[in-house]
């Protein structure tokens, strides 16, 4: 098992991290993202427990020794399963265990697990029990502000009051209600309003707990102006993906405060190309890589052209590093060779 990340350390990575996105944030991405900086905390897709426990998908647990520091995020709703889900991702090396309480998903309520569980705060408080007892690692839980027709004024302190019982040190919360009926979780992402207030008035009544906000953050200093108003960490979704050189390339220094240059797109490119040729050797195909390389230009001149050259090459038989090389010409002011 690769040595973890100390839980201090943890703490200080989640001054910025980016969200569990499902059919983004697999391992391709996160070694991506890791290029662009050294200190934001990564998140896996969510893994289901009982696919781990039931279906002995030991396979979904892969990762590499690069993408520290890493947190798994695991779903369900049974406590010795999540117990045992959360035993196997320390085992596999994560450095933290996360319980979704907020994916509004069908799929994911047919399975009694995401923000249905925000109905039912004594389960998820007996489920971050079991988890934290059962291995080392610290366990954190993402929520909403509430689901449905809930009053966020009142279930959300309710809910963090019960997971610090619980043993629960750090919640990230997605500053929107989800609706379970009628949205889609495309239509829970945009539609329900953002409310950064209750965040910001949950924070200022529970001192002790690390609180990161999550949902409409696009810009790095929307995540500034969220740590300078007081709260302990932002998480990042959509933005950080489609164009990842703004957030995360000046992440370190501006975030974090090191004495580092901003990673340069190009960079991180050059930087991916080892890993494509061993992924490749490996038996893997291209477009499994560059398919989260495509807005790594995103808003400069070539950008389009990038773009186009890796979506309809990357997926040819034989496509590998000498296409995003190729593509990379496409890049004004971009030095190739």
């Amino acid at each position: 098992m690769e040595e973890n990340v100390a839980k201090t350390d943890i703490s200080r990575a989640s001054r910025l991290s980016i969200a569990p996105m499902m059919d983004w944030t697999d391992r391709h991405c996160r070694f991506l993202h890791r290029q662009f900086s050294r200190n934001v905390l990564l998140y896996t897709e969510m893994v289901t427990a009982p696919a781990l426990v039931r279906g002995g998908a030991l396979y979904l647990l892969e990762h590499s020794p690069a993408e520290h520091p890493v947190a798994l995020q695991l779903g369900g709703s049974d406590p010795d399963e999540l117990a045992q889900a959360a035993r196997l991702g320390a085992e596999a090396g994560y450095d933290e265990i996360n319980l979704n309480v907020g994916c509004p998903s069908d799929r994911v309520q047919s399975g009694t697990f995401g923000a249905v569980l925000m109905k039912e705060p004594a389960l998820v408080a007996d489920c971050c029990a079991a988890m934290i007892a059962a291995q080392p690692r610290e366990v954190t839980v993402k929520c909403r502000i509430g689901v449905d027709d809930q009053d966020p004024e009142t279930v959300l302190p309710d809910f963090l009051d019960r997971f610090r019982q619980a043993g629960v040190t750090r919640v990230i919360i997605h500053a929107r209600k989800a609706w379970l009926q009628g949205l889609s979780p495309k239509e829970n992402r945009d539609v329900p309003p953002l409310d950064y207030d209750i965040v910001h008035k949950v924070k200022a009544r529970f001192g002790d707990l690390h609180i990161s906000v999550n949902g409409g953050i696009a810009t790095l200093e929307d995540a500034r102006a969220q740590l300078a108003a007081g709260l302990d960490g932002v998480m990042v979704g959509r933005a950080a993906y489609y164009n990842p050189a703004a957030i995360l390339g000046p992440a370190d220094r501006v975030i974090y405060g090191d004495d580092v240059p901003d990673r340069r797109a190009e960079d991180v490119v050059r930087a991916m190309l080892p890993y494509i040729e061993a992924h490749l050797a490996a038996g893997g195909r291209l477009h499994q890589v560059a398919r989260h390389m495509l807005g790594l230009f995103a808003g400069r001149s070539g950008a389009r052209g990038w773009r186009r050259v890796l979506s309809e090459g990357a997926t040819r038989p034989g496509a590998g590093p000498e296409l995003v090389e190729a593509a990379l010409t496409q890049v004004a002011g971009v030095q190739v060779g």
